[in-house]
């Protein structure tokens, strides 16, 4: 609308051109406080799920050291038990 237009309204035709978008403004400023809202969600859910990523990651190595642990551990009684020593003997129980 132009400033010509604007002039000729009356002030009932102005109050309600600036009711509407003092609504219009109103429903944006909730609009973008959900936005801001389902942003800094996001960022949350993407941020725990890199620290759930990071963590798994870490049990992997853990399981990974473990089942190396135990593949050792059986391969020293395969070693022993063919060299004729029981695991008993081996720990002094």
């Amino acid at each position: 609308m132009t400033d010509k237009e604007l002039k000729r309204l009356n002030r009932g035709e102005l109050l309600e051109m600036l009711i509407i978008q003092m609504e219009e403004n109103e429903e944006l400023k909730k609009k973008l406080v959900e936005a801001e809202t389902a942003l800094a969600n996001r960022r949350i859910e993407i941020s725990e799920s890199g620290t759930l990523a990071e963590a798994a990651l870490r049990l992997n190595g853990v399981f990974e050291a473990a089942d190396q642990a135990a593949a050792q551990y059986l391969e020293n009684i395969r070693s022993r038990a063919e060299e004729g020593t029981s695991v008993h003997e081996q720990f002094g129980s």
